[in-house]
């Protein structure tokens, strides 16, 4: 069982930056697993955001493109995601995902909001 926490999230301007954090309960970087961002806005369905390929690559949703990076540290089990000029169309929640052994595993979910 995979458990992920995320934290991070908040209130900020727009034009501002957050940083997101996901915590993975099991060091599964090198055991072929994709893990990524997703976002849910009010009234929308979940998206993606940003994902790490199986191929180690990286990819983005066309709407955070060159504003968003997703990293990670594979000594603290943690996924990031660093979110810059930040716009109200960027509200929603945020989920960090991890699929691995055919299962498919979701944090909490983290509340951005961005607002003057």
């Amino acid at each position: 069982q995979v458990q992920l926490v995320e934290s991070g999230g908040g209130l900020v301007p727009p034009g501002g930056s957050l940083t997101l954090s996901c915590v993975i309960s099991q060091n599964i970087f090198s055991r072929h697993a994709l893990m990524g961002w997703y976002r849910q806005a009010p009234e929308k369905e979940r998206e993606l955001v940003a994902t790490f390929t199986s191929g180690g690559g990286r990819t983005y949703a066309d709407s955070v493109n060159g504003r968003f990076t997703i990293s990670r540290d594979t000594l603290t089990n943690t996924l990031y995601l660093i979110m810059n000029s930040l716009r109200p169309g960027d509200t929603g929640v945020y989920y960090c995902n991890v699929q691995y052994t055919g299962l498919d595993y979701w944090g909490q979910g983290t509340q951005v909001t961005v607002s003057s």
